[in-house]
């Protein structure tokens, strides 16, 4: 049997937008920019990471927002990047269905859902 671990998660966001990308991404979740190799970089998107997570956007000539599918994030500073989402005009939608999970939903400028939980 395999074993599993997860590299990085890439979302789909369109061309031209690498600086709404970086103000949302860095400038309010707080991730850290990394340059993308230089065979990649001509492509267009964004690499990030946090600690031990990385997530890349990747431009896609025929860009549809991924409302229902979704990358679930763990976050220590829960009510604070509420706070900051809601201060950058991001939507916010806090969500109680699963019993003993405080978490919330936003989208990203281009209308990719993130979910937000908090750490226990």
């Amino acid at each position: 049997m395999s074993t599993f671990s997860l590299d990085h998660v890439q979302l789909a966001m369109p061309a031209d937008e690498e600086e709404r990308a970086d103000e949302f991404y860095v400038g309010i979740l707080g991730f850290s920019g990394v340059a993308k190799p230089e065979a990649l970089a001509r492509r267009g998107g964004r690499w990030y990471e946090q600690g031990e997570t990385r997530l890349h956007l990747g431009v896609d000539p025929q860009f549809i927002a991924s409302a229902k599918a979704h990358v679930a994030f763990v976050v220590s500073d829960y009510s604070d990047l509420a706070r900051r989402l809601e201060e950058g005009h991001a939507r916010v939608q806090f969500d109680d269905e699963i019993e003993g999970v405080e978490r919330f939903y936003t989208w990203d400028p281009f209308g990719n859902r993130l979910e937000i939980i908090r750490a226990t």
